[in-house]
């Protein structure tokens, strides 16, 4: 087992929500409900995951970053 962040945020275009994988460049996916984003999340990390040779799972397992939090930073309109 191995533990990713993902992030979610809502789509405002066209509803529903987005999810990203930052430690797996290109995973990402949507859903109309948290539900199904999760869930969809987690298919896209499986086939993410089958496309990796044996080296690079390796690779990427001990190169997953930590993630730190989140922090909004507050800037005047240019």
């Amino acid at each position: 087992m191995v533990d990713l962040d993902i992030v979610i945020m809502e789509d405002e275009e066209v509803g529903g929500y987005i999810s990203t994988v930052p430690s797996l460049p290109g995973c990402h996916t949507q859903g109309d409900t948290l539900e199904e984003v999760i869930k969809n999340t987690r298919e896209a990390i499986s086939l993410y995951i089958e496309t990796l040779s044996k080296e690079e799972k390796t690779e990427l397992l001990q190169n997953i970053p930590k993630f730190l939090g989140i922090h909004k930073l507050e800037l005047p309109l240019l």
